[in-house]
């Protein structure tokens, strides 16, 4: 079957959802990887050999009991590290003596990547891959997924940025502003992201990277991501809080494997329930199996003691600073979008909503919103070609009182359009009776600019859209007006899209009657 596949590697927990033509979005189980609820393969690999041809991979790892080694052998956490500039003074990662282990964060994801590929169903062939990447280190890891993937037999690649993946997955419209609480195994990310899109403004996409079997590193399609308005950290994750958990119920045990597990368990079963029980078998031959108990107000009393809430907020207040430098309140935030299974503990839900009041909370799908973010940024039908050429239209800007292009469709941008872009046009002049059309085509030709930086000339590559744009030479119609609008006076709504012939289609709306006319193709844009 063809279709779009997506993977969404994490830190702690790695999502791959499937979309068939036609269907609906579906999170794709990939025994023995993956665990059965939810549907995820844990972000683990276990390599007893330097030649690493037979790895345990994910719930194969929890289940030999090998998740909390220390041995070369175990590589997890690798994630956050892949694409990440060194820090000052740091060394590499030497291989223990006689093993060639560890592999580098690069090799342990390439090697998980490539591994789950191969553990699809023999009848699923992807027509296309979409990956998500992190926001900080966007291009590295861009880079890095390319060279991985240079060996996938899948005719169309694409990749996202997982704020912007999991705000559309929660189902957050185009130009929103979200506040992003990314509760991973290793780690607490809180990240304030304005999503490209919005009035006026082409919506988020995938970025193609791969087309019709060929590579697209020269594509011109402009590089989107969301804009982080404020980003903060801690090492501190869901694997933590269940240390916290075994130490607490069990002290002076040893915090590893079967103890661990069960501790995880009881954390899971608290987030749907008030009591929670799990056995435990000590190590040791002839040791019976222990039962555990935990209640819910029980662990939310050890968490507080420990400190969690006192770090939530100190990282929800240097985001929130941030956003007050950018003058952005946080009634001004569209959502907040919690992500990461350790998101559902109900302290952290009870937290949120106590200190984000007023602000929606869209919870809904906490651990595969990124990944079904995915698929709908990455067009779920055939796409059939890439845009040659961009297309803008010429708008009049009442502050600076003069004319300036606004881009409609970029070079590179995959048609047919999955959705239209919409403008709303406003009248500059009394008892304007049509408001005028003019289309141009921004020049790709020089697609770099010189600026002087200290004195010195600089060649700086431009943008699509900022460059010149030269004007078609057979313009449409004007679009009439029901009845003459006023200067200011919002009069129009245009939609625009691609249709499968490569034409530009028109649909415009008058405001004040509500009268839509019927669409026409204003010409080609391929």
């Amino acid at each position: 079957m063809g279709g779009t596949l997506a993977i969404d590697l994490g830190s702690s927990t790695t999502v791959v959802a499937y979309q068939a033509p036609g269907a609906a979005a579906q999170l794709l189980a990939l025994p023995p990887y993956s665990n059965s609820e939810p549907v995820v393969v844990p972000t683990l690999l276990w390599l007893s050999e330097p030649a690493p041809s037979r790895p345990l991979i994910g719930r194969q790892v929890l289940e030999a009991g090998l998740a909390d080694g220390d041995g070369p052998e175990l590589h997890r956490d690798f994630k956050r590290q892949i694409g990440a500039a060194p820090a000052v003074g740091s060394a590499a990662m030497e291989p223990a003596p006689g093993t060639g282990l560890p592999l580098s964060p690069e090799q342990a994801g390439a090697l998980l990547l490539r591994q789950l590929w191969a553990a699809l169903p023999a009848d699923l062939e992807p027509q296309r891959l979409v990956l998500t990447a992190p926001i900080d280190s966007y291009l590295r890891y861009r880079q890095w997924l390319q060279e991985v993937c240079s060996q996938l037999a899948v005719p169309e690649l694409a990749l996202v940025d997982e704020p912007t993946a999991a705000a559309i997955g929660a189902g957050l419209p185009a130009g929103s502003t979200v506040l992003v609480v990314d509760l991973g195994g290793g780690t607490i990310d809180l990240s304030l992201v304005a999503l490209e899109g919005g009035e006026g403004r082409p919506a988020p996409m995938a970025q193609l990277l791969r087309f019709a079997g060929r590579e697209l590193g020269a594509s011109r399609q402009v590089l989107r991501c969301a804009r982080v308005i404020g980003k903060a950290g801690l090492a501190l994750g869901g694997r933590d809080l269940d240390r916290w958990i075994a130490a607490e119920l069990c002290p002076g045990a040893p915090l590893e494997g079967a103890l661990l597990q069960a501790a995880e368990s009881l954390k899971c079963q608290l987030s749907s329930q008030e009591e929670a029980l799990a056995l435990w078998s000590p190590p040791g031959p002839g040791q019976p199996p222990q039962p555990l108990r935990l209640s819910r107000s029980a662990l939310n009393n050890l968490l507080r003691q420990r400190g969690l809430l006192a770090q939530l907020d100190g990282l929800l207040e240097e985001v929130l600073a941030a956003a007050r430098r950018e003058g952005l309140a946080l009634q001004q935030i569209t959502a907040v979008l919690p992500v990461g299974g350790s998101s559902r503990i109900p302290l952290i839900r009870q937290w949120l909503s106590e200190r984000c009041s007023g602000v929606p909370l869209r919870d809904e799908r906490p651990v595969e919103a990124v990944a079904l973010g995915a698929l709908a940024l990455t067009p779920g039908v055939q796409v059939r070609d890439v845009l040659r050429h961009g297309v803008s239209l010429r708008c009049w800007d009442q502050r600076s009182s003069r004319h300036h292009w606004q881009p409609l469709f970029v070079a590179g941008q995959p048609w047919p359009s999955e959705r239209p872009l919409e403008l709303v046009l406003a009248c500059s002049n009394p008892d304007q009776s049509s408001l005028e059309l003019v289309l141009g085509e921004p020049d790709n030709e020089q697609r770099s600019e010189v600026v002087f930086e200290g004195g010195v000339p600089v060649l700086r590559q431009r943008p699509a859209g900022q460059g010149r744009v030269r004007a078609w030479s057979h313009q449409p119609p004007p679009v009439a007006l029901d009845t003459p609008g006023q200067p200011g006076e919002d009069c129009l709504r245009l939609a625009f899209q691609v249709n499968g012939q490569g034409q530009l289609v028109l649909e415009a709306t008058d405001l004040r009657s509500g009268r839509t006319a019927p669409a026409r193709v204003l010409g080609a844009v391929r």
